[in-house]
């Protein structure tokens, strides 16, 4: 299946629990280390915004500049459609993408990235708010595969600062459970 598919259908999942979120969600701790709901979110609409640009034009000049607004889910879900809207070009999937501070890819690399955040990502809120989270299961077994090439070295991930250490897990630990684990989240985390 398209890795855009499959992105749009984690998207679709993290839509599920996000589209509910109340003003007094946004000061709930999550798992990612030092970052609220808001902070999460903030990260998220950032993304979406920059891969968006990306995937357009080949690079984005500024990976941080998500806001919120007034109203949280309307900034979340504007940044989403921007993503989606630049997934329609079939020439993106070869075409180099620069990701931030991580380097040049083709664009199928760059969206596979962008998968693994949003599953990653979707995890995390729905901890926060104390929800299941269900992502496509095609979606979660590409993110996974995906994961399991991020180097598990921990110079290469405190370096990057985007991964936490491997979270070791038993052999019967769910797929979703690994890939936290592999992200560097305690899937026990409360």
């Amino acid at each position: 299946m398209d890795v855009r598919e499959l992105d749009r259908r984690a998207l679709a999942a993290l839509d599920e629990i996000v589209r509910d979120l109340r003003p007094e969600d946004l000061i709930r701790r999550t798992p990612c280390e030092g970052w609220d709901l808001a902070d999460l979110l903030r990260h998220q609409v950032s993304e979406n915004h920059g891969f968006a640009i990306a995937l357009r034009k080949g690079s984005a000049p500024d990976w941080h500049s998500g806001t919120l607004g007034e109203d949280a889910y309307r900034s979340y879900a504007a940044s989403v459609e921007e993503y989606l809207n630049a997934l329609d070009d079939d020439g993106l999937l070869d075409r180099q993408v620069t990701v931030g501070e991580f380097g040049a890819f083709p664009g199928h690399v760059a969206v596979s990235m962008h998968l693994v955040d949003s599953v990653a990502h979707g995890w995390d809120i729905a901890k926060s708010l104390g929800r299941p989270f269900e992502p496509a299961s095609e979606a979660l077994q590409a993110a996974l595969r995906i994961a399991e090439q991020i180097p598990a070295d921990p110079e290469f991930r405190l370096e990057r600062g985007t991964f936490g250490a491997v979270v070791e897990v038993g052999a019967e630990a769910s797929e979703l459970d690994r890939l936290v684990a592999l992200l560097g989240r305690s899937p026990d985390w409360r």
